[in-house]
Order: C-alpha cells, then sequence, then structure tokens
C-alpha cells in the first residue's frame, strides 16, 4: 500500500479542516515546504496536496506554493482543489507533479472528465467525497442525488483507474475512517485502485485497509496531531 500524507493550503499556509467546515480550520505550519521535507525524512515516498483556496473559488493561489513543492523534488505529487479545466491540469503537470485530481467537475462536468481520463490515462485521480452516501460537491457544500458506489461504477467504465474517496463524517475528526465502506468499494468496484481518506487514526485501521486491497491511504490530521507516527507507518505498511 502507497501513504500519502497530506498538505492541505489555505493561503500558504498548512491547515487542516475538521469536516471540510472552513470555520472550524487549524493552520499547522507556514512552511509547507519544510513539512514535505520533513515527510521524506520519515521515510514518505508521496504527497497529497489540496488547494483549498482553489476547491473554494476556483483561484490559483497557492500556484507559487505547489511549485516549489515540485520544484523540491524527492516526492510523488497529486494536487487537487479547483482543477476545472485542461488548462489547469496541463499546469500542473508542467511542473513535474505526478497526477491531477478531480473533483467537483467530475460530477457537474462527466464528459470533460470522461475525455481528461481518455486522453491523461494514469494522471489523472477522481476525488469522490460523500456525505451519507452521496457525492458531494463544491468544497462539500452541495450534496448531489447520486450515491458514491454508483458514481465509481460510472468512473471504471468511463477509464477511471484511480479513485480516492473521502468519508466526510470521518474527516479530520479523528474518530476511524469507514473500513465496510472501503471493503464494498473493492468488492463492487474491481480494478479501480482506491485511496482511503478521511479520519484514518490508527496503526490497526492501515493494516486493515492493506489487508482488503486498498491501494493508497491518506493521512492528515493523524499526523499533525502526532496521533500516527508517519516512520512507523511507513515501515509499517508502505511498498
Amino acid at each position: 500500500m502507497q501513504l500519502f500524507p497530506a498538505i492541505d493550503l489555505r493561503g500558504g499556509q498548512v491547515v487542516r479542516l475538521t469536516q471540510g467546515d472552513y470555520d472550524r480550520m487549524t493552520v499547522y505550519g507556514q512552511d509547507p515546504c519544510a513539512q514535505a521535507r520533513s515527510f521524506v525524512a520519515a521515510g514518505a515516498k508521496n504527497l497529497h496536496v489540496v488547494d483549498l483556496d482553489g476547491a473554494k473559488d476556483g483561484t490559483l493561489s497557492n500556484y507559487d506554493t505547489i511549485a516549489a513543492l515540485a520544484k523540491q523534488g524527492g516526492l510523488y505529487i497529486e494536487v487537487g482543489g479547483g482543477i476545472r479545466t485542461e488548462e489547469r491540469i496541463e499546469k500542473y503537470l508542467s511542473l513535474g507533479v505526478g497526477r491531477c485530481i478531480l473533483g467537483s467537475v467530475a460530477v457537474t462536468d462527466f464528459a470533460f472528465t470522461a475525455r481528461m481520463l481518455q486522453k491523461y490515462g494514469d494522471k489523472i485521480a477522481v476525488g469522490v467525497d460523500a456525505k451519507d452516501g452521496y457525492v458531494a460537491i463544491h468544497g462539500w457544500k452541495e450534496v448531489s442525488a447520486e450515491p458514491g458506489v454508483a458514481f465509481c461504477k460510472r468512473l471504471a467504465e468511463a477509464g477511471c483507474t484511480a479513485i480516492i474517496y473521502t468519508d466526510i463524517a470521518c474527516d479530520g475528526a479523528m474518530q476511524g475512517t469507514n473500513l465496510s465502506l472501503y471493503r464494498q468499494l473493492a468488492a463492487e468496484v474491481p480494478g479501480v485502485a482506491f485511496t482511503a481518506s478521511g479520519g484514518i487514526s490508527s496503526e490497526a485501521e492501515l493494516l486493515e485497509l492493506q489487508q482488503m486491497g486498498t491501494a493508497a491511504a491518506i493521512l492528515g490530521k493523524s499526523l499533525y496531531t502526532g496521533a500516527l507516527d508517519l516512520a512507523r507507518c511507513v515501515q509499517l505498511v508502505q511498498d
């Protein structure tokens, strides 16, 4: 299993939200590049970056920070947050980013998403965020009528090979992740590499995710609060 420690960016700072709520934000650092270096020192190979400003308003206000993270090297980087055009995809990939994550646009413009999947292949992942089982969009403020698992099946049919699935209720809550959900996804949507995201807060959960064949796991608040030690997690489960 691959591990993706997370850096969420807002105004160039390293932050975490609780359950996607911008009003429940904690700042964990002023220097994202230093944070990334600490992940490398712990043995990380990958980095999950979310532009929270981009997710909220579509701006590129954290672009320079993401460029600096990519230039620093040492990590395979995936970036999400406000990626709604091919131009934005090209812009990030030209920095050396490994893959771009399409979120709300996958719901609002499925045809565009299918085209990008065909054109860019494994350089595109789709982020599926679910609230009470249904896909949520636009910074988790709107909930669609489509169940998350059904949407994943539709994405797989369109050629998607990587899905980052977040159960919003778990995200940033430090109460554990939704293991039964990832078990269901593995059984019902074979052929897709799923990344578990949201609420992972124990080594036992990581081991269980690995055992069920989950491709990757994102670690966020659990690292920043010290609930999980990245170096230990790397030794425990990282391929």
